[in-house]
């Protein structure tokens, strides 16, 4: 049987790999936080323009029909 032999600089080169992508991991899960948070920053942003023109639009078609409204004819 043959046995593999560590040296220093192959354990060094292997540390520093494990290092290297614990690095990687722990930039991506940042990104992807920051990601999330500009996502739901978006979607508010959506919904609160997405109820303003509601809104708007609600407002606007109860004036045009207030507007358009005649006065009944008074019996007396």
């Amino acid at each position: 049987m043959a046995v593999a032999k560590l040296s220093a600089a192959k354990l060094a080169a292997l540390q520093l790999t494990v290092l290297l992508l614990l690095c990687q991991l722990i930039k991506a899960r940042i990104q992807i936080k920051a990601a999330s948070a500009l996502g739901i920053a978006l979607l508010l942003l959506q919904t609160a323009v997405f109820l303003g023109v509601a809104t708007t639009a609600a407002a606007a078609a109860t004036a045009y029909a207030v507007s358009q409204r005649r006065p009944s004819a008074v019996q007396g």
